[in-house]
Formats: structure tokens, sequence, C-alpha cells
């Protein structure tokens, strides 16, 4: 070939490539905006789902800060026989260890007894003087691991499936999935509460959506005064005057998508037509006028009082409402020192709570199709850090209940000394691939095409746990 016609053929190389690539971006710009249009207007994008579904909701009760699984729900009497002995080097040689690095590691005995409870005889600590109660309805798995030893980066492996901030969230997967059952809430919302220790910090991003369209993202609402902020029209604002507003802007915004044809633009639309909604069924949410006071003396509260107690109250009520996703953070869970006196206290702040809205979902029968799951980012360490417990990954417990699990029983065990995580391992991908299980969803198959890649909440893992399941 002469020198010519080289570069004509590096020019018409070139040139198609350029276009096979413009055109594979277009491809999936398109696709983006399929999706987005798909779940704009339907159910969610998994129509029909999968599986027969055993529950329509969660209730995801997260307790910040990572409970220790030694003081609550695993009990160790080899550890109490080591107790202020060496633990032994074949646990911890190599193995990350958050603030005990190149210290030394003393074995700490559970801090408190452990009794059997329910027919079931499921063992909980005495930390608890209402979460036994309802031990025949629970299933304790005892064997959950995760990939992240400190508390932000665990906090996003156990919302999103992954480290990396900036995923989508397991609420806004879910949403992605099932779409709203409500018309006038959000179907992911999120309530905060503090008390009893330290109260770690948690991001809004533990709960926002990511890669997907910012219409399944969840909101926040506020535990006391209105839930949302200017959810009330101000002085000389009627309702007509806010729904002719609305009605201008979404003209507007119409016109606009019909121009550049862009998802976040349809987001807005819906967000929008969603707020005005809310301002009715809001103020009607956080009204407890119906409710007896013996419903208000089960969860010990007075209503929307900012307590773990009064969001569980509002978390039943949001969930009657047709929520899919309520998300529950407790901020108090860190005891890095003075662990005895400080999990009793902290325990004191969600025992009650947690075990009335077991009972509250049971006797309206809506335990059997709401999914709730308690527990934390981590465990806490064998080894004791001064009188308290250091961050742990390779071994802790959470609980589950109602919506297809089994109740009244133990699944899954630690080693002799609580540290790994030894049989029937529950890893986080597992957790997340049983939850859209019972919601009737595969988890390999709930994916969403994002720069070139099919993304998932399980990423390429998770199995779901067969054995939990009625």
């Amino acid at each position: 070939m002469n020198p010519l016609q080289r570069i004509q053929c590096r020019r018409a190389f070139l040139s198609s490539s350029a276009g096979m690539l413009g055109g594979a971006a277009l491809s999936t710009l398109l696709a983006g905006d399929a999706i987005a249009a798909k779940v704009a207007h339907s159910n969610g994008v998994v129509d029909p789902l999968h599986f027969a579904p055993q529950a329509k909701r969660v209730i995801f009760l997260c307790m910040a800060g990572g409970p220790s699984h030694l003081d609550t729900f695993d009990y160790k009497p080899k550890l109490a026989e080591l107790d202020g002995q060496p633990m032994p080097d074949s646990y911890t040689e190599g193995q990350p260890i958050a603030q005990l690095q190149g210290k030394k590691l003393t074995c700490m005995a559970p801090q408190h007894r452990f009794d059997a409870h329910g027919e079931s005889g499921q063992q909980i600590s005495r930390v608890f003087q209402h979460i036994p109660d309802v031990a025949d309805d629970i299933c304790i798995l005892r064997s959950l691991k995760t990939e992240a030893i400190n508390h932000d980066p665990a906090h996003t492996f156990m919302n999103t499936g992954t480290t990396i901030s900036g995923r989508p969230s397991v609420g806004s997967w879910l949403l992605y999935g099932l779409g709203r059952e409500c018309e006038d809430l959000p179907g992911f919302i999120v309530m905060t509460s503090t008390g009893g220790g330290e109260n770690q910090p948690i991001a809004s991003r533990q709960w926002h959506s990511g890669f997907l369209p910012g219409q399944f993202q969840g909101v926040h609402f506020h535990s006391t005064g209105d839930p949302v902020l200017y959810v009330r029209n101000p002085a000389g604002v009627t309702a007509d005057d806010q729904r002719a507003v609305i009605d201008t802007v979404q003209a507007l915004n119409r016109q606009r998508d019909e121009t550049v044809r862009d998802p976040e633009i349809a987001t807005r639309i819906a967000q929008a037509e969603l707020a005005f909604k809310m301002q009715m069924s809001v103020p009607q949410l956080v009204d407890l006028s119906a409710e007896s006071q013996e419903t208000l003396d089960l969860y010990g509260t007075k209503g929307a009082d900012g307590t773990f107690a009064g969001n569980c109250l509002l978390a039943r009520r949001l969930a009657e409402s047709g929520v899919r996703f309520i998300q529950l953070y407790h901020r108090g869970w860190d005891h890095h020192a003075g662990i005895k006196k400080g999990i009793v206290d902290t325990a004191k702040h969600i025992d009650r709570a947690t075990a009335a809205l077991i009972k509250d979902l049971k006797r309206r029968g809506m335990l059997d199709e709401t999914l709730v799951i308690w527990g934390g980012e981590f465990g806490r360490t064998p080894m004791a850090q001064g009188d308290g417990r250091d961050h742990h990954m390779k071994g802790f417990s959470m609980f589950m209940a109602g919506g297809g699990v089994k109740g009244g029983m133990t699944y899954g065990a630690t080693d002799e000394l609580g540290y790994n995580a030894a049989e029937n391992i529950v890893h986080v991908h597992d957790l997340h691939a049983t939850m859209l299980r019972l919601l009737g969803i595969d988890h390999e198959k709930l994916t969403f095409q994002y720069r070139g890649r099919d993304f998932r909440l399980t990423d390429v893992e998770g199995r779901v746990v067969e054995g939990i399941l009625a």
C-alpha cells in the first residue's frame, strides 16, 4: 500500500470507530430514558414479579453504631471462661482490627446473663426486657459478616451493597423494582432518633438513589413537628392558590421535557405532584388522636415526640398507608467504653418499641406481609477495649420477623469466642438477596444499566438464605 492508501485506511477506521462509540453512547442514553419513562408510569420495572411475594413492605430498624452481638443475641460460655485472659493469636493474627491493632488483646466475658425465652427457647440477653416477649416471632441470625470495619463504609455497605459512596440504597432499589403503593406519600421514608450512647453520625447519602432516577430517593421525615418542612401553606395561601402554582410550574416543566427529554425533569414533575398531595396526607399522618391509649402505652410514647418509640408508631402508620420501605435509625450503639452500663441505657430506648411494633403489626394482621429487620452495621469484638468493645465485622447478629420468615428460630453461629461467623454464614449480600426474594424479586434480575454495566444491589454475589424462609 502506498502512504496515501494507509492514511485513508486509518482515517476510515477512526471515523467508523467514532461512529460506533457514538452509537453505543446514544443507545445507553435512550435505554436510560426508556427505563425512566417505564418506572414513571408503572408499578416498577419488575412486572410481573419473579416470585409470589411473601412481603409487601420492609421496616428496617437500623441500630447505628454496632450493637455487641456478644451482649445481646449470641451467648458465649467459653468467652466467659477466658475473661481477662489473652485472646488466642489463632483468631486475630493478620486480621484487621479497628482501634485495637497492635495492642494487647484480652478476652472480655459477656456482660449480662442470657435466658431462654418462648416455646422456641431462644437465648436473649437480659439487657432486653420486652424483645423476649416476641421470641417466637423473630428469627435470630447469628452468623452475619460484612466487608467494612469502620462506621461510615459499613453503613454504606449495609445500605447499598458496596463501600463505594454514591450507589443506590436498598430502599431505592426496592422502590425502583416494585414502585409505590401509595399516591400521597413517598415510597421510601427515613426517620432518626438518638439516645443511650455515643451518637455515631449518619449521612443522607445512606438513603440516596445514586444513579437511579431521583424519584426513588428516600425522604427524611423529621421526628418532631411537621415531618416535612413547609408542608403547610403559609398564612393567606389557600389550597386552590397552591394548586394553581403547581399547575403552572408543571406545564413549564412538561414543555421543557418535550424539548430535552431529561429523566430528571420527569422526576421533578412527579415529585412536585407528590409534594402537593403530601400537604394533605402528612398532617393526617402525625395526628394520633385516633390511636388508643392502650396503643400509646404499648409503644411507650405520647406520639410524634422524636423518640425511637414515636418513630416506631409512625412506622406502623406509614406501613398502613402503603409506604414500601421504612428505615428507622437509632444512633447510640457505639460502646467503645463502659459497655456494661451503656448497652443497657441504649437498649432502654429501643427495646419496648421494637417489641411493640412486632406485636402491633401482628394483632392488626400486617406482620405476615411486613418484613421487619433489626440490626447494626457490624458487631463488637470479643476482646476488651478497656471496659468497652471495638468494631467487629467477622461475625455479628441481626434478627428478622414477619414477611415470610420463620419465627422462633436461630440461624447460623459464630465460633466459640464469637469472633468468626462459622456456621451457615450470612453475608450482607445474602441478606439483601433474601429480602428481595421475600418481596418477589430475583436479586440477579433487578438491574440498572449505568456507564455500560448492568448494576444490581447484590453486585455479583448473594444467595437467598433458604433455611429461614417460612
